[in-house]
């Protein structure tokens, strides 16, 4: 059973640490590789760059919940969450 994940492209699960700049402030957001690739899918098909769609993800959970806490186990739960609801319109 673990062997298709036993075989994962080590690059994959990297931490790969990138600037971006959310509410005119630049800061580094470090997850992995496969993380980054997968946000950049959801940007995309919000015809959003990768910057675009990470302030207006921040902005948002501020408005809601008046802070946001840890950033990069955010964006971890936000691909998770993405992959989950593209595997539930396939069924």
């Amino acid at each position: 059973m673990c062997d298709i994940y036993a075989s994962t492209d080590p690059s994959l699960y990297e931490s790969v640490a990138r600037s971006v700049r959310i509410g005119g402030v630049v800061t580094s957001i470090k997850v992995e590789r496969r993380f980054w690739q997968i946000l950049e899918g959801i940007a995309a098909d919000g015809d959003l760059s990768l910057a675009q769609f990470l302030t207006q993800l921040h902005d948002e959970v501020i408005e809601r919940r008046g802070e946001l806490g840890n950033f990069a186990s955010l964006l971890r739960v936000v691909c998770a969450t993405f992959l989950d609801q593209k595997n539930k319109s396939i069924k």
